[in-house]
């Protein structure tokens, strides 16, 4: 019988590095990421490491030496990993406090191309002036730590906070958008998906989608569906929508 007892992980870490030191066959990772392969994770002369710019080049990499808070790696083989298409985009409504780093983490773990901070109507959470950018630069993180954590090639890009017009015209110009709403008559899940293009995907805030905006939205070609009987979170909504669109779409194939 399979043991039951758990395994370690054998696929290689995965490290963000700077395009232009990805060109040679030596890699010295130091910064925060080399603090964090060589005093967090101890890595040493004789494993594996794969480096990556998140935009589709890995490296895959061999420990030659560490040092205090540094890496020297030798580059063994190098790949680069197509960009996803159709584009997965999310426009998630600000949830209150935590809430956003952790819809950011679970769109990044779901495969998520493009996560647009939305600030709707009816969102509790206000971004403004520098209290706006140590935001935006949380959810940046967040979705730069959930990417090495989830061993992809291509970075999510998290955009500048956006209106509903801006989400409007996105709408406009996508192959699908999609606004969630629970009362919608349609499931996504029933919904013909489009082969190629950007595949938006609205999330609304805990208190809604306000009449005026979802005439908006709908009007510049959002349609309206629900992901089921029951009401999730903003910050799970947009994970759940995810997953059924790339079953769907064969990014999950």
């Amino acid at each position: 019988m399979p043991s039951t007892a758990a395994e370690p992980d054998s696929r290689p870490p995965v490290f963000l590095s700077d395009p232009a030191a990805l060109a040679g066959d030596r890699v010295v990772l130091a910064g925060p990421e080399g603090r964090h392969a060589a005093t967090v994770r101890r890595l040493g002369p004789g494993e594996r490491v794969d480096l990556t710019d998140g935009a589709g080049l890995v490296a895959e990499c061999v420990v030659t030496a560490a040092r205090a808070g540094a890496l020297e790696l030798s580059v063994r083989a190098r790949h680069r990993e197509p960009r996803p298409d159709p584009a997965l985009v999310v426009a998630q409504a600000l949830p209150k406090g935590d809430h956003g780093p952790l819809a950011v983490d679970l769109l990044t773990e779901g495969g998520v191309d493009v996560i647009v901070p939305w600030a709707a109507q009816r969102c509790v959470t206000r971004w403004e002036g520098q209290r706006g950018e140590r935001a935006l630069a949380r959810w940046r993180a967040a979705a730069a730590a959930a990417a090495k954590q989830s061993r992809r090639a291509w970075l999510p890009e998290v955009t500048e906070a956006a209106v509903t017009g801006d989400l409007a015209r996105r709408a406009a110009a996508a192959s699908l958008a999609v606004l969630l709403d629970p009362a919608a008559a349609t499931a996504l899940s029933a919904m013909a998906l489009p082969g190629s293009g950007d595949i938006l995907v609205i999330v609304g805030p805990e208190g809604g989608v306000s009449p005026a905006e979802a005439a908006e939205l709908t009007g510049a070609g959002a349609v309206p569906a629900h992901l089921g009987r029951t009401v999730l979170r903003a910050s799970s909504a947009g994970l759940v929508a995810a997953a059924v669109v790339a079953s769907r779409s064969g990014r999950w194939s």
